[in-house]
């Protein structure tokens, strides 16, 4: 099995260490690192459950090599807040009815954050192209739009 060197930060912490050079970021960061919030789904790129943010960009990161990610920046949910000081966005989840079983929900926090990182002031419409690479079995996705909408109002306002 071949391996590589790679060095990058998973939610500001540094990472070196050799890595096969099949290995996904999905098994790189649940198995190895044990950052089992990056949820495993489909592993064909189809749910979004895995996605995380790579140097800000949403990814699938069943999807992505963990040897692409030399380098690089990643953040999973977990740097977003915690039980003590939520993030806008995972409050809003909470008030707005959001989350469901959870399965999909750090995946759909990803990827609105990077979307609001970028553009703070979406419309509804952006909002849905955002997450459309993540699928929810529980909520019907209005309630999570509508949270990702009222986090944009809230953000605006301030």
């Amino acid at each position: 099995m071949k391996t590589l060197t790679v060095r990058f930060k998973v939610n500001g912490q540094e990472f070196n260490g050799e890595l096969p050079t099949d290995m996904t970021l999905l098994h790189c960061l649940r198995e190895l690192l044990g950052a089992v919030e990056v949820k495993n789904g489909c592993e064909k790129g189809d749910c979004g459950s895995c996605t995380v943010l790579l140097d800000g960009l949403p990814v699938n990161s069943c999807l992505v090599l963990a040897v692409q990610a030399h380098g690089r920046e990643i953040t999973t949910v977990k740097a977003m807040g915690s039980a003590e000081g939520l993030h806008p966005l995972q409050k809003n989840f909470i008030d707005h009815g959001a989350i469901q079983c959870g399965f999909c929900t750090p995946g759909m926090l990803l990827s609105a954050k990077s979307l609001l990182d970028k553009h703070p002031n979406p419309s509804r419409e952006e909002v849905k192209e955002q997450l459309s690479g993540n699928l929810c079995r529980c909520t019907g996705y209005t309630q999570i739009v509508d949270a990702v909408l009222a986090c944009a109002s809230e953000s605006s306002e301030a």
